[in-house]
Parts: C-alpha cells; sequence; structure tokens
C-alpha cells in the first residue's frame, strides 16, 4: 500500500484532502506544519506528498528544499493559494511535479495523487 502525506495547516483542507482520496488504497498521513511533515518524512516511507506552500514556521517551499538537501524528492503536488506564475516556477524548480491552487477540484487532486504513484 501506497503513503501519502497531506501537508495543510487547516484542518478543513485536510479533510477535504483526505476525502478526495477515499476509495483509493491508500495509507494516509497528516501533518499541520512544515516541521511536523519534516519529521515525519525522516520516520516514514512517504511515496508522495500533497503541500501547502503558506504553512507556520517552515513555509512548504522551505520543506521541499530541507528534503533536497538530505538526497531526498518525494513526488509532490503543491496545493496552494499561491497562483501568480512566478510562485509556480518557484515551486517547480524545487521539485513539484504539479500545482493546484485553491479552491480545488477534488476530482483531479486524487487524479494527480494517483499519477504521481503509478
Amino acid at each position: 500500500m501506497k503513503t501519502v502525506l497531506l501537508v495543510d495547516d487547516d484542518a478543513t483542507m485536510l479533510e477535504l484532502m483526505r476525502t478526495s482520496l477515499e476509495g483509493q488504497p491508500l495509507r494516509i498521513l497528516e501533518a499541520r506544519d512544515g516541521e511536523a511533515a519534516l519529521r515525519t518524512i525522516w520516520r516514514e516511507h512517504v511515496d508522495a506528498m500533497v503541500l501547502d506552500w503558506m504553512l507556520p514556521g517552515l513555509a512548504g517551499i522551505h520543506v521541499l528544499r530541507s528534503l533536497a538537501r538530505h538526497g531526498m524528492n518525494p513526488p509532490t503536488i503543491m496545493l496552494t493559494a499561491k497562483s501568480r506564475e512566478r510562485d509556480v516556477e518557484r515551486a517547480r524548480c524545487a521539485g513539484v511535479e504539479h500545482y493546484m491552487t485553491k479552491p480545488f477540484s477534488p476530482a483531479e487532486l486524487a487524479a494527480k495523487v494517483e499519477q504521481l504513484l503509478a
């Protein structure tokens, strides 16, 4: 079974992401901030991550950079309210495979997660 880490500081958003992935044979882990996301990844195998950019403490983009410094690059979907082209490019340079803006389509999120895990 594949493991997906959902990272967002908003409990409602985490619930919506989790609900979007129901029906897929996945193990879902959650983190509410960047530091918790890193701790989870250090101790658990993560096959893919759905990551918010604007997190308290360590921002999502910095989570990716920290992972890269340690030779880790889990397939990642950046799911964020940031929609400027400059932000999309920064995320892509940090290793993000898919960039989605909020509000998001649950079906699209599920499809993109499935693509990452294929």
